[in-house]
């Protein structure tokens, strides 16, 4: 008895059904878009100006780590800086936690 009334239902609105899931979609991938342009993107653009800063990096650059010490860089291995903090005092960071470059050194030019 609810059986073929539950088929009638759904037989009925089965032609109109195509356009109405494709507008219920709508939303999911609005939402997608505004994500990718808030959050996704921006994100994508902070990590490639930081890698950018990490290659850049040479020795007398004044930076800060990760853990908030500042130091200038006396030596750049490959995936490793050697930064003094104090005079004679040197400690040894991953390139990859320093943050930021707070002042930079001018490239060695043909001096004659």
């Amino acid at each position: 008895m609810f059986i073929s009334t539950a088929y009638a239902q759904a037989a009925a609105g089965a032609p109109g059904g195509g356009m109405e899931s494709l507008m219920s979609l709508a939303p999911l991938v609005l939402i997608f878009v505004v994500f990718y342009f808030l959050l996704i993107r921006p994100q994508q653009k902070k990590l490639k100006e930081h890698k950018a800063m990490l290659e850049a990096l040479r020795r007398g650059d004044k930076v800060v780590t990760g853990g908030g010490i500042v130091g200038t860089i006396v030596k750049v291995a490959d995936d490793e800086a050697t930064v003094e903090i104090a005079e004679n005092v040197r400690v040894r960071v991953l390139r990859s936690t320093i943050t930021a470059v707070l002042a930079k050194t001018e490239p060695a030019g043909d001096e004659r």
